[in-house]
């Protein structure tokens, strides 16, 4: 056999499994949706029937969806008994109570990702983009993620990335969140921190009632949201801290955006920027075990939202480097570039205001 057909066939081999793990991913999203993964981590080897009651589910349908988890070796069969069970190394990673580490919760962008396709499509004939309004489950599903995440680390492990940070905090401080969606982190803070003053930004109704509500919830008075364009922010030296998580690269303007966030905080004061960990330069993401579904998540809806108001359309992947390139535009000066450990998703941007603006 010919190195060419070794090739192909390797290549073959390879797609196959493309297909199969694809088809997988919306199987698993399914399965964290309806709560059968967290149901079965609580069952002993169970049959189809005891899995479906336990789940309060279909059976039928419950039985169809063991058959691909079976085949694609996420759950355990024994034929003798007809039983099924989810190993423990793998409830790790696919249940809630996995918290941080749950990565079931990520499928769920593959089907949404899937509604707009045929919009995709046009846009790569005619140009444009896709309206966030058509991605409507897409707020629901970041604060599945931020909830994840900040639960875990946004206290004891994020803040602390900025020398100091958490001691101005505890003694109180001004912080906005820019792109702040249903809150979760300000609230967060703001319970944390009594006696800072926290402001949460966004141009989602939908989140900043949902913020709102929360807010009520945790009874806290320290926290307030609004309404607002992030590329149209107002404040002067009105705050001490400025963040923005994972929503820079998705705004339309963002250069426009971090001026405002320059112009916002007082001298002295402190930016701290979540993004995406990727470098601009695409040879450099080779490594990236997660750039296909990084670049992919950037064509479906990060650029294309921005594309389609007429923005830069930087995307999820613009890279540290691009990234230092806008915040340094933007008037700040010394930028560090950290991450948490265990954290392969994410640089956080940590910079100093350190002149006032003219």
């Amino acid at each position: 056999m010919s190195k060419e057909e070794n090739e192909n066939n390797d290549f073959g081999g390879r797609f196959l499994q493309i297909l199969n793990d694809g088809m997988l991913c919306l199987m698993t999203s399914v399965g964290h949706k309806t709560g059968l993964f967290d149901a079965m981590a609580r069952l002993s080897p169970s049959t189809s029937i005891e899995i479906a009651k336990a789940a309060k589910l279909n059976e039928r349908y419950v039985r169809e969806w063991l058959g691909a988890m079976v085949t694609g070796r996420i759950i355990d069969y024994e034929p003798s008994t007809g039983r099924y069970s989810l190993p423990a190394a793998h409830a790790s990673c696919l249940t809630r109570d996995a918290g941080i580490d749950n990565l079931a919760m990520f499928t769920q962008y593959i089907a949404l990702m899937g509604n707009v396709e045929d919009d995709i499509v046009k846009c790569f004939k005619k140009g444009g983009g896709v309206p966030y309004s058509a991605f409507p489950k897409f707020q629901e599903i970041q604060a599945e993620e931020t909830a994840r995440v900040f639960d875990a680390r946004l206290v004891g492990d994020i803040l602390p990335l900025a020398q100091g940070l958490t001691g101005r905090l505890k003694s109180g401080i001004d912080v906005l969140d820019v792109g702040c969606g249903t809150g979760h982190a300000i609230n967060l803070m703001a319970k944390a921190f009594p006696k800072s003053r926290f402001w949460g930004y966004d141009i989602s109704r939908e989140g900043i009632g949902a913020a709102r509500a929360e807010a009520k919830k945790m009874k806290l008075k320290n926290a307030k949201f609004k309404i607002v364009d992030a590329s149209k922010i107002g404040d002067r030296e009105k705050f001490d801290l400025v963040t923005a998580f994972d929503t820079i690269h998705d705004q339309a303007r963002p250069a426009k955006v971090l001026k405002c966030i320059h112009r916002a905080l007082r001298k002295g004061g402190t930016f701290l920027m979540q993004d995406i960990a990727a470098s601009s330069r695409l040879h450099e993401n080779m490594e990236n075990p997660l750039a296909p579904s990084l670049y992919t998540i950037s064509t479906m809806h990060c650029m294309t939202v921005s594309l389609a108001y007429g923005g830069e359309g930087l995307g999820t992947v613009w890279g540290e480097q691009k990234a230092k390139e806008k915040l340094a535009e933007a008037g700040f000066e010394s930028i560090d570039v950290r991450q948490v450990e265990g954290d392969i998703l994410n640089y956080y941007y940590v910079t100093t205001k350190m002149s006032k603006d003219l």
